[in-house]
């Protein structure tokens, strides 16, 4: 079925798997349970994972990844690149949806954000099929680094040392969740890197990739879920330079400005 017959059997017609609501019968479905019955206690965490998965999670899981959100995603500082965003909107007076919108949308930077943690998980997924079938660790890491220069979710650009991955391991330990094969094998990367003088450190990218991986995240659900990771501090960056004067975040004076184009003209009167 292609063309104008495509669009016919679709008009008035949309095959959902993921629900429906039913105004005025007291019924929403949600994936394949009623939302006010089934899924009433459920915390928002869990059903946004339920959303993007299809797979209810159980309650650490859900403590896992909400707190990945918590300890690495989310710095109130209007310095980062997609906070930056939100608090320039907040001093133009736009809205609020507006500014924690674009913030949003920039976030899936090449650098930072999103793209570097779904490369990441990429990354592990790859490496650890290819261990299965008889490879050495280190001739795939020198691989990867001959056809990217670069190992998603190892090497940070300000400092070496990344402070979340303490503090989110040791949340994962206290879950029970850090002994996962893809794990082990983000710190086994980290240790032959360093040993094979690299000077490539695991940033978050790696260890959240991994956590992901071990509880059966495929690349996709990795990346949907991401998606509003950073909103706590892009909505607080907003507020706070939202009660600033107005145009003033980080203004650069003129002779500031290295100018390297043709000479200045001047208005004549």
């Amino acid at each position: 079925m292609s063309g104008p017959e495509r669009l016919l059997n679709a008009e008035n017609n949309w095959i959902s798997n993921v629900g429906a609501c039913f105004p005025g019968e007291d019924r929403v479905v949600f994936r394949d349970h009623d939302l006010f019955r089934d899924l009433k206690d459920l915390p928002w965490m869990a059903l946004l994972l339920y959303g993007i998965t299809g797979r209810l999670p159980s309650p650490k899981q859900v403590r896992l990844f909400e707190g990945i959100w918590t300890l690495c995603a989310s710095y109130p500082d209007p310095r980062l690149w997609n906070n930056r965003v939100a608090a320039l909107a907040g001093t133009a007076r736009s809205t609020a949806a507006l500014g924690l919108s674009a913030a949003n949308a920039v976030s899936e930077a090449s650098i930072y954000g999103g793209r570097p943690e779904v490369r990441a998980i990429d990354f592990l997924y790859r490496i650890r099929q290819q261990l299965a079938l008889g490879a050495e660790l280190l001739d795939l890491l020198k691989n990867e680094l001959k056809k990217f220069r670069t190992i998603a979710g190892y090497g940070r650009p300000i400092t070496h040392k990344d402070e979340r991955i303490e503090p989110l391991m040791a949340l994962a330990e206290t879950l029970g969740l850090s002994g996962g094969p893809y794990v082990k094998l983000a710190f086994q990367v980290e240790e032959l890197l360093i040993s094979n003088r690299f000077r490539l450190q695991m940033n978050i990218a790696a260890l959240t990739a991994a956590l992901a991986a071990d509880q059966g995240m495929s690349r996709r659900e990795f990346y949907h879920y991401l998606i509003l990771s950073f909103s706590a501090g892009i909505t607080a960056c907003y507020i706070d330079a939202s009660k600033k004067h107005v145009g003033t975040l980080f203004p650069l004076r003129c002779t500031r400005i290295n100018y390297t184009g043709n000479p200045l003209r001047r208005w004549q009167k």
